[in-house]
């Protein structure tokens, strides 16, 4: 049987290149699209089965698509796949996300911004810069509290493991309902409101699909505690931007930690706030860099080279995503 022909179309570094060379090379042949000049590019993709992708909307141009026609599976180095061009691609490609490749540093970053909003550490930190010692307005403890974890796959477990180690109890909502990490209640999207209602600390880490854009809007802030905590790691379309710039404004109490924006670099090649949620001294901001630590690509890359290779062998592909929860 001849082998197939992988096309790794992102950057791949000397590091990443020798370890998919190393873990594919036996099964496939591989090409790396950053070695061609453009016109080998074409060739290369007319004549490949498989693509190893991370940014695909940025890699493969749209007028190429018609040379995917060997293409039979696209695996992506990134956690989500909302960014995929699903209406413009043959019905036959089966694609896969890379769930949970970036989940331990990003539950780190989830824990950080609850802790800086709870404890109130930019607040405080600038009154000393102004000459204030404010010793007596209390901040908060996570300990008794209850964490609300809307989407509990990889993201949300790594979380639910350090919250519960403050001693908060979790409260998760997936899909299915079921999990093999323990909660203390775990449901589905249809018990968003008491989860939201009963959450002192609240965590996206959905990913974006027809079903979750714009999920929280102004109803479910109303539905949350006026003083609670809500850390957005997901995707910024979640949120209903103009509701949740409101809400936070009129709620001082509500403390808000965004690392997932509704218009940023990687997708739209600009960064844009349509309203100045940074002004506001109840929001933490950080430019969607939860999961940028040393190694993280490197790890990233080993999983999807994994998942490579199970579909190259027949196996159990993990993160095979389905059309009809994006278009």
């Amino acid at each position: 049987m001849d082998k197939q022909n992988i096309v790794v179309t992102y950057n791949a570094s000397s590091e990443q290149k020798a370890l998919l060379l190393e873990m594919l090379g036996s099964d496939a042949s591989l090409t790396f699209f950053n070695e061609l000049a453009p016109a080998q590019r074409e060739q290369a993709l007319e004549e490949a089965t498989v693509l190893l992708s991370w940014n695909f909307p940025r890699e493969i141009h749209p007028q190429d698509y018609p040379r995917l026609k060997q293409i039979s599976f696209i695996q992506l180095l990134s956690a989500g796949a909302d960014h995929m061009p699903f209406t413009d691609l043959p019905l036959h490609i089966l694609i896969a996300s890379n769930p949970g490749a970036y989940a331990a540093p990003m539950a780190e970053h989830v824990l950080a911004m609850t802790l800086a909003l709870a404890k109130r550490l930019l607040v405080e930190n600038q009154k000393l810069r102004d000459g204030e010692f404010d010793q007596f307005t209390p901040n908060r403890m996570l300990s008794g509290k209850t964490a609300g974890i809307l989407g509990y796959g990889g993201i949300g477990r790594a979380t639910a493991r350090l919250m519960r180690a403050f001693g908060m109890r979790i409260y998760a909502i997936n899909t299915s309902g079921t999990s093999p990490e323990p909660a203390d209640f775990l449901g589905t999207l249809r018990e968003l409101e008491r989860v939201l209602s009963e959450s002192d600390a609240v965590v996206i880490s959905l990913p974006l699909t027809r079903t979750t854009r714009g999920l929280i809007g102004k109803q479910e802030l109303e539905w949350m505690k006026p003083d609670a905590i809500l850390v957005n790691v997901a995707r910024g379309a979640i949120l209903d931007e103009e509701a949740l710039y409101t809400h936070v404004k009129s709620h001082p109490s509500f403390l808000l930690g965004i690392d997932a924006w509704w218009t940023e670099p990687f997708l739209h090649e600009h960064f844009r706030m349509e309203y100045p949620f940074l002004e506001l001294p109840n929001v933490l901001g950080s430019p969607h860099n939860s999961g940028v630590v040393p190694g993280v690509l490197m790890d990233a890359a080993r999983q999807a080279a994994e998942n490579v290779k199970r579909f190259l062998k027949g196996g159990q592909v993990v993160g095979m995503t389905r059309r009809e929860d994006y278009l």
